[in-house]
C-alpha cells in the first residue's frame, strides 16, 4: 500500500474541506486553511520520496498555485480539476505526471466516450487518471460529478472498472459521502476496489486513524493505495505525517 499525498486548492489556497459541501447553495465547510503554499507541500512530498500524489483544483482561481507546485516537484504529482482535451497537454508540459479527469468524461449522467477518446489520443492512456469519485445510492456506488452533487448512471462494478481500465493508467476514487469528515472509511468500497481493479487505484475519504490504514491495507490486499487529507497534522489534524509515511511503506 502506497501513501499518495494530496494538495487541495480552493480559491488560491491550500485547504482541507468537506467535499460534499462544494456547491453554490451552502457555505463550504473548511476543515483547514494552510498558511503554506502549494509549492511548500510539493517540496515536502519530494523530500519524503513520495510519488503519485495529486493536486486537485477545486474551482477557479487555482492555476497559479497549481503550476507553482508542479514546478517545485516536476514529474512527482498528478493534476486534476477542470482538465479538458484543450488544456491537458499544457499541464503535462508544466510538470504533471498525469492528468486526472471526471467531469470532462462523465457528462449529463453518462460516459462521453468521444471525450474519453479525445483525451486518450491527446495525452496517452499511460498519463491519464480517471477520478471515479462516488456516493452510495440504493446499496450501490455511483460516480458523481459537478462538485459531487449529481449522480451519474455509472455504477462502480467489476465490469465497468475493467472496461475503463483499458483507457487509463490509474483510478482515483473519493468516497464522497465521508470525504473530509474524519469519521472512518467506506470499508466495503475498499474491498470492492481491491477485488476488481486491475490497474493502480487510490482510495480517499474518511481516514481518521492508523486502524483505518490497517483496514485499508488488509482489506485492500496491498492493491489499494491511500490518500489522507484533514486527519494529517500537516493539515491541522492529529495523524503525524512522518508516521503515516513510514506506516504505509512498511
Amino acid at each position: 500500500m502506497r501513501f499518495r499525498p494530496c494538495i487541495d486548492l480552493h480559491n488560491g489556497q491550500v485547504k482541507q474541506i468537506v467535499g460534499s459541501t462544494l456547491n453554490s447553495c451552502n457555505p463550504v465547510i473548511e476543515n483547514y486553511i494552510s498558511p503554506n503554499s502549494a509549492a511548500y507541500y510539493a517540496q515536502l512530498y519530494k523530500k519524503s520520496g513520495l510519488t503519485g500524489g495529486h493536486i486537485i483544483k477545486l474551482g477557479p482561481g487555482n492555476d497559479e498555485e497549481a503550476l507553482n507546485a508542479l514546478n517545485a516537484y516536476p514529474g512527482g504529482l498528478q493534476l486534476g480539476g477542470g482538465v479538458t482535451r484543450e488544456n491537458a497537454t499544457s499541464f503535462l508540459e508544466a510538470g504533471a505526471s498525469h492528468v486526472i479527469v471526471t467531469s470532462y468524461v462523465f457528462r449529463e449522467g453518462a460516459i462521453n466516450w468521444l471525450n474519453l477518446e479525445y483525451l486518450e489520443t491527446e495525452v496517452g492512456k499511460e498519463r491519464l487518471v480517471l477520478d471515479l469519485s462516488c456516493r452510495k445510492k440504493d446499496g450501490s456506488y455511483y460516480v458523481v460529478t459537478d462538485k459531487w452533487q449529481n449522480f451519474t448512471e455509472f455504477e462502480i462494478t467489476e465490469s465497468n472498472l475493467n472496461m475503463l481500465a483499458d483507457h487509463c493508467d490509474e483510478f482515483l476514487v473519493h468516497a464522497a459521502d465521508v470525504e473530509g469528515k474524519c469519521n472512518g472509511i467506506e470499508q466495503d468500497l475498499v474491498s470492492m476496489l481491491a477485488g476488481w481493479a486491475n490497474i493502480p487505484v487510490t482510495y480517499a475519504g474518511g481516514v481518521a486513524s492508523f486502524n483505518d490504514l490497517e483496514i485499508i491495507r488488509r482489506t485492500g490486499r496491498g492493491k489499494v493505495d491511500v490518500t489522507i487529507g484533514s486527519a494529517l497534522d500537516i493539515f491541522g489534524g492529529y495523524l503525524p505525517y512522518d508516521e503515516v509515511v513510514t506506516f504505509c511503506s512498511e
